[in-house]
């Protein structure tokens, strides 16, 4: 039979979840002063890059449900930070920054840059590269 503290200690989703939240609340605090949610600058930050070809192309590279993009992309929409452009070919849409956007994302880039470079020292320059490729192994396993 599979005792509690096993499933506490060992469970990959609990751990990384609870890391996620306790990641999120930090940047989230961080990015508050611009109205800014960690999800949403990091969709600004991923439309930014270079647009998906579709929503669902870029909800699969961000590893969000499709329904969740879309209400946060409303939201980015609404705010006037993105232009969701027509239904193109196969129903896909176009993102793009607005200026109101792009002058945003480069507000809350020092915030974000600040938040991650406490978290780094928190954990040390070699931790932080070894979690990060950990992370990444683990996004790549499931």
């Amino acid at each position: 039979m599979v005792a509690m503290k096993d499933v506490e200690r060992e469970c990959a989703a609990l751990r990384t979840r609870m890391a996620a939240r306790k990641v999120t609340r930090a940047y989230d605090e961080a990015l508050r002063p611009l109205g800014l949610k960690v999800t949403q600058f990091t969709l600004l930050v991923a439309i930014r890059r270079g647009a998906p070809e579709s929503i669902s192309q870029l909800a699969e590279i961000l590893a969000l449900e499709r329904t969740t993009l879309t209400r946060n992309l409303r939201r980015l929409e609404k705010d006037g930070l993105v232009a969701v452009g027509p239904e193109g070919y196969r129903r896909a849409r176009s993102l793009r920054l607005t200026k109101k956007g792009e002058a945003k994302l480069e507000r809350a880039l020092p915030l974000w840059r600040a938040t991650q470079n406490r978290l780094v020292k928190r954990l040390g320059k070699d931790r932080w590269h070894e979690t990060r490729a950990l992370l990444s192994d683990l996004i790549e396993a499931v």
